[in-house]
């Protein structure tokens, strides 16, 4: 199995094709979900067309079509789901997201294979779902895409090849993507663990080692590094 630091290794020395498509000179908009943005209170984040609402408005505030962040972030935001509820509840973001309109197209950095998907339906969780295998030299991993329309997985059958630059997905509508404002949730994952369709994008704090270790950063990733990003 390949390891984190192989994995940013090679990943760094690769050509990425852009998960999203921007114009040239565009920017990205830093989004902060964390209990630090007071903006963000219980009763909006549990109401999807106001949290929507909020996510579009900031967008628009920044003059920018796509926000971007989360990779390790604590976010209170999940206290809106009971997905993320346990013993100790779930709040470190293992992906990153990307925020933008729904119907937004997503591609492909690299070449891969259909791993698996699924319709992961619950309130709060990712619905419609991709994960895509990638074969390196230096060992296999996976890429996970959330919250995407179902449209996008009708069809399609494990092992079919996906050409990188392709057009794989695009960013569902709150009926499709578990209840959320539009938005990609893009990781990284080393290791499936035997699990098809899904896969954790958020821990529990005192478990955030082992599991930041299977998912490095994603947005090593994205193509989107060289891009500029605003503060939100």
């Amino acid at each position: 199995m390949m390891n984190k630091s192989d994995w940013e290794k090679y990943i760094v020395a690769q050509p990425l094709f852009p998960v999203v498509e921007l114009l040239p000179g565009e920017k990205l908009l830093a989004m902060n979900l964390t209990a630090s943005n007071t903006e963000l209170s219980a009763e909006l984040v549990r109401d999807t067309q106001a949290f929507s609402a909020y996510i579009t408005r900031l967008l628009s505030s920044k003059g920018c079509r796509y926000g971007i962040g989360g990779y390790n972030e604590h976010r209170t935001v999940y206290a809106r789901s009971n997905v993320f509820d346990g013993t100790e509840p779930r709040r470190l973001h293992l992906g990153v997201d990307i925020w933008g309109e729904a119907g937004s197209p997503v591609f492909l950095p690299i070449t891969g294979t259909v791993h698996s998907t699924a319709f992961n339906q619950q309130f709060g969780d990712y619905g419609a779902t991709l994960i895509v295998k990638h074969h390196t030299p230096v060992g296999d991993f996976h890429t996970l895409y959330g919250h995407i329309s179902l449209r996008d997985i009708e069809g399609l059958q494990e092992g079919a090849l996906l050409e990188a630059g392709s057009e794989i997905a695009h960013f569902g509508i709150p009926a499709e993507n578990g209840e959320w404002p539009p938005h990609l949730h893009f990781q990284v994952i080393l290791d499936m663990q035997g699990r098809k369709g899904d896969y954790p994008g958020v821990c529990a704090f005192s478990e955030s080692a082992q599991w930041l270790e299977n998912s490095p950063d994603a947005g090593l990733m994205t193509g989107l590094r060289e891009r500029e990003v605003v503060a939100g």
